[in-house]
């Protein structure tokens, strides 16, 4: 799974390129471009843009000081201020998944990357539904499955003190759970997608299995907490890596260090354009 692309130059780079660009994430997944350590914040929101629409997070303390189209994860305080969220991600999940619209690409830049153990964990959800026994196939298909943040949700700084009763309903209001077919058409390739995932997908409906989205979730190797399903790929960053991925049929987790180490990553997400799927399936 994946491509690598050497001597990229987002000020010299022509919409034939993105367009060929485009079609190689839609086919083999993910893209790295190697040694982008000089991009500036400026020049990120751009190659976001040759990409399609941005979006930016619904949650303003995710947002890059000068650039709001940019998610920061960052443990490393800014002359005293929290620039962006520590920690986020580390949670089976495909990128605004909880929203009506989730987005088709994303564009992800470790600008500070810990010594070890950095990385991201990666399935890709048509080769995991085509490695299915028949059996769960049938079961899954003409369900429905609803996403919400719900699970994963961060307490805001202004949300201190506030009673719990009252942010959980506030979430809910805000960001109400969505509703997509469990198993859907990829628009590009014609592949089909499990559009669930651990972090986000809080029920299916329309099946007779109460157990069905656990064993689903089993099955594809989100239960896996040592992370040695085979359908699990880990990419380890380099140095100046930007990684741009197809979110439609990926879900990814976040490899966090387990001792203190400095972290900082920049995020933009964006649409294509295109419907989330062809059909249900």
């Amino acid at each position: 799974m994946g491509v690598v692309v050497k001597d990229f130059n987002v000020d010299t780079v022509t919409s034939e390129d993105i367009d060929r660009l485009k079609q190689s994430i839609y086919r083999d997944k993910v893209a790295v471009l190697r040694n982008q350590g000089d991009i500036t914040p400026e020049q990120f929101v751009k190659l976001g843009h040759m990409f399609g629409e941005l979006v930016s997070y619904h949650e303003p303390m995710y947002h890059h000081p000068d650039f709001e189209e940019i998610f920061v994860s960052s443990n490393i305080p800014e002359d005293g201020k929290q620039i962006g969220v520590p920690k986020t991600g580390k949670f089976w999940h495909a990128d605004y998944q909880f929203m009506p619209q989730p987005f088709a690409f994303t564009i992800f830049s470790p600008k500070v990357l810990p010594p070890k153990n950095r990385g991201t964990f990666f399935i890709n959800m048509a080769k995991a539904y085509e490695a299915l026994p028949q059996e769960l196939k049938d079961a899954a298909a003409g369900t429905t499955s609803s996403h919400s943040v719900r699970k994963f949700f961060k307490i805001r700084p202004d949300d201190v003190y506030r009673p719990l009763g009252e942010i959980i309903r506030e979430v809910e209001e805000h960001t109400p759970a969505v509703t997509f077919p469990t198993v859907m058409e990829h628009p590009v390739t014609g592949e089909k997608i499990l559009f669930i995932s651990e972090g986000f997908t809080v029920e299916l409906h329309g099946s007779d299995d109460p157990d069905l989205l656990d064993k689903l979730f089993d099955a594809t190797g989100q239960l896996d907490q040592e992370f040695a399903h085979p359908n699990i790929y880990q990419h380890a960053y380099e140095p100046g890596d930007i990684v741009i991925w197809d979110n439609r049929t990926l879900i990814h987790r976040a490899l966090h260090t387990t001792t203190p180490a400095a972290t900082v990553s920049h995020r933009v997400t964006a649409l294509d354009g295109l419907p989330l799927y062809a059909r249900a399936l």
